[in-house]
């Protein structure tokens, strides 16, 4: 990897997806035109927010995973969102740390598998610091608690889209999640492993300013 990772980070707060979406389009657009152009790419970025209610469903997703109407949705003031991600059907919420690198691996040293190798690191580092024990499942990707058990679940979802080594997309890490909006959808296309979050695994309401500020140390640090 390189010895020097230096991306430009923004805090968004709580955005909305359409408008975040447009934004990293915009700058995975900028990066991937340079690598195109044979010029070298000067900045990366990492974008760290939540979103308002939103459900996306990814390039290989199973529509049947929608278990509600869209009427009923609207209802609820939730959108479906089609995007360009791997994977199947999230949900995104108040509550939820989302985080989205735009980042050249090429730089790093890193291929597809290697990348979200880390990611998933960094959140099991992260969520470590509130008590959280959090494991890999094979097959599966994301972070999971209760590995092997019965109880399964998963307290982060990761997908990504990457072309010429530059990164789009990224991870939702349940911190103060609103659970019983999953129940809204088949999550990643599991019907028989839960979700999770910090504080339920915690016990405690979780500050997401401390969690997304031990999540940058960790995710840079790995770099």
């Amino acid at each position: 990897m390189s010895s020097e990772f230096n991306p430009v980070i923004t805090d968004c707060g709580i955005a909305d997806y359409r408008s975040m979406l447009a934004r990293q389009r915009e700058l995975f657009a900028e990066l991937v035109g340079r690598k195109r152009r044979g010029e070298p790419v000067e900045h990366e970025y990492l974008l760290l927010l939540e979103h308002n209610d939103v459900i996306t469903c990814g390039r290989h997703a199973n529509h049947a995973n929608l278990l509600v109407s869209a009427d009923r949705l609207g209802s609820m003031g939730i959108e479906v969102v089609e995007i360009e991600r791997g994977g199947d059907i999230t949900y995104h919420g108040p509550g939820q740390l989302v985080v989205y690198p735009i980042i050249d691996l090429s730089l790093h040293g890193l291929g597809v598998r290697d990348y979200v190798s880390l990611l998933e690191e960094s959140v099991i580092r992260t969520i470590a610091r509130w008590g959280v024990i959090g494991e890999r499942i094979d097959g599966a990707t994301g972070v999971w608690i209760g590995k092997g058990t019965p109880e399964e679940r998963k307290i982060c979802a990761i997908g990504v889209r990457c072309s010429r080594y530059i990164t789009m997309h990224g991870l939702a890490l349940n911190v103060n999640t609103d659970l019983s909006k999953f129940k809204l959808i088949n999550p990643c296309g599991f019907i028989d492993k839960g979700v999770t979050s910090m504080q339920k695994e915690h016990g405690h309401v979780v500050d997401m300013t401390e969690v997304k500020n031990v999540f940058r140390e960790q995710f840079l640090n790995l770099f």
